[in-house]
This record gives C-alpha cells, structure tokens and sequence, in this order.
C-alpha cells in the first residue's frame, strides 16, 4: 500500500511537471498529421516573362497583391520566369519544391502544360491558372477568357476603319497583325476571332499576320510593321508585348492605326491607337486568390468566362477613343459590342 501511494505521487507529479511542455506543443498547431494546421497562408505568383511592360501579368500581380492586403498575416511572393521558355519548367519547380506556398497562381495559356510534370513530383501542390484552360486535373483549376469575343471585336473595328474615309484608311482593303509568338490560343482565338470580325464588315477584307519571335524586340515589331504598311495595309492588331513599342512608333509616322488587346492602353500612342479590347484580369485574379484563401476553390474544374460574364470588355469611354474614331464607327461598333455582351450575337470559345 505504501508503495502504491508512493507510486501515484510519482506519476501525478510528472504529468504536473510536463503540463507546461504539453500546453506549449498544442498552441503550437504542429502535428504530423496536419503539418500546416496554423501556417498563414503563403502565394507564389508565377509570371512567365517579366511583368513590366506585359499588362496581363501587370494584373495578375495587381490582383494577388489587392486580395493578400486585405487579408492580414498572409503573403505572397512574385517569381519572374523570364523570356526563355526553356527555363520555365525548372524555374517553377525550384519555386515549389521549397513547400512553402499553399498555391501557385500564374497566367499564360501554355503554363497548365509546363506544370504537368511539376505537379506530378509534389502531388499536395495546388495550381490556379488564370488566362489558360485545364480540366479534370485534381491539383489545378484554370480560368480561360473567351478570346474569340475580344478579338471580334477588335477585328470589326480594324474592318470598319479600313473601309472607312477616315485619315490614314485607304482602298485596298488589307489589315494586318502582328504577334510575338504563337501559342494555342493566339492560333485558335485570337486570330480567328479577328479575321471574322474584320469579314463581318467586309468579306473581302484580308489579313497580313507576322511573327516577331519573342516578346521584346520592338526594332523587330516596327520593321515588320513598315512592310505591312508598304504593302497598303492601314490597320494592324498588336499582341506583341513590349515589342508592341515599335508598332505604334511606325503607324504614328505613317499615319495607321492599332488595334490592341488585353489592356487599356489608349493613352500610349493617342491617335494611333484605334481601339482596345480588355480582360478584366486584376478583377479575376482578385477573386480566385480570395477564393482561395477561404478554400473556396474547386480544384479539378475549368471555366471559360465571356463578355457576359463581365471578365471582356471592349474599352469605348476613353477620349483617345471618341477623339480618334469618328461618332458614326463608333455607332456602329457599339451595335456589335451590345450584340456580343448580351448573348445575341454568340461567339464560341473553341478547345484548346
């Protein structure tokens, strides 16, 4: 008996003594089972090039940036992939294998396909793609614009000025576009999506397309951009990135005009730049990071989203724009938008 009471008083004073130690390991919030349980949450935002002088990517970080402000003790960091796309996938990877973000969010239509094999290594990292399609895949969720939309409507702009007395347009019929490289969605949207809206106006309206090979070169831009306008065409659309500079240097002196997608970016060469297409990419970014946040996302799901979903818009309440485009094209432009906002004219977002 005397070494039973003896016994218990033993084993009652060390659970005492480690009362403290217990107490401070569950504040802790650390356990093998939920290794993250009280870890704020952390981003990486993923831009593959730079994000100066691209405004997707400006927005992209611009919309991370609004949703982590306003959510104290989360954090985000911003990973630049650069112009070499060689380097993309081993550049992501060494981003994620540290383990220290929740997800990963970038934009660009060719990332889903770069982030294949880096999700198969780390199968717990979870993927947001904004600007570019997946679906069915457990550790990402995709967001695709429907750039048919957009490029339509900056394409039946470029038709009516072409056929247009406007100063600058001239007979022959012949808009052009230039772009920094192909991608799936350029091949399947974006000029498609132009050209038809440019022959909804015309259908002997034809297109010069050109490559520039990379997103910078701007001597490059306004060279190919000179033999477009010897070659009599009066308008030319622009996805070009920052070699998009020596495109509306060569129409400011031959008096042609711009076509210009994803941005509103009227006030970089006033007069010169005709019109602007716009994909609310800040707005998005903005909410699929709250959404996240609050583990709202449905990994595995794709969504394509429209004009009428308020994610595309073509820009018409701009003066350059009022200022450069006569009232009775602009009448006529806005008939379309309407059309295409409202669901009546429908415009199919293809596979890509």
């Amino acid at each position: 008996m005397k070494h039973s009471r003896l016994f218990s008083w033993i084993i009652i004073t060390s659970l005492l003594l480690a009362g403290p130690a217990l107490i401070f390991s569950a504040g802790s919030g650390e356990s093998a089972d939920s290794p993250k349980a009280d870890k704020p949450f952390s981003l990486a935002v993923i831009v593959p090039g730079v994000t100066a002088g691209s405004p997707i990517y400006e927005q992209l970080v611009e919309g991370a940036r609004k949703a982590i402000d306003e959510n104290p003790g989360t954090s985000m960091k911003v990973v630049e992939l650069g112009f070499n796309q060689a380097e993309w996938a081993e550049k992501l990877t060494s981003v994620v294998a540290t383990g220290i973000y929740d997800v990963v969010i970038t934009s660009n239509p060719s990332m889903p396909f770069v982030s294949m094999e880096v999700a198969e290594q780390f199968p717990d990292q979870k993927f947001i793609f904004v600007d570019g399609y997946i679906d069915g895949h457990p550790q990402m969720a995709s967001y695709l614009y429907n750039q048919v939309e957009q490029s339509y409507m900056l394409g039946h702009l470029a038709g009516l000025i072409t056929t247009s007395s406007m100063k600058g347009a001239n007979p022959s019929l012949k808009i052009g576009m230039i772009v920094a490289q192909e991608y799936p969605a350029l091949n399947k949207m974006i000029i498609p999506g132009f050209e038809m809206g440019a022959k909804a106006v015309n259908s002997g309206i034809t297109l010069d397309y050109r490559v520039v090979g990379n997103w910078y070169d701007a001597g490059k831009a306004g060279e190919l951009a000179k033999s477009m306008v010897d070659a009599e065409v009066d308008v030319i659309g622009v996805v070009a990135g920052g070699a998009a500079a020596g495109v509306f240097e060569v129409a400011k002196l031959r008096n042609k005009y711009v076509m210009y997608w994803d941005d509103n970016a009227y006030a970089q060469a006033p007069g010169v730049i005709a019109g602007c297409g716009a994909l609310k990419q800040a707005k998005l970014v903005y909410e699929v990071v709250t959404d996240a946040l609050n583990g709202n996302i449905v990994y595995g799901t794709a969504r394509v989203l429209s004009a009428a979903d308020g994610y595309i818009e073509f820009i018409t309440d701009d003066p350059n724009y009022r200022a450069t485009v006569p009232e009775s094209v602009r009448e006529k432009q806005q008939t379309v938008i309407n059309a295409i906002v409202s669901g009546e004219l429908v415009l199919e977002a293809p596979e890509l």
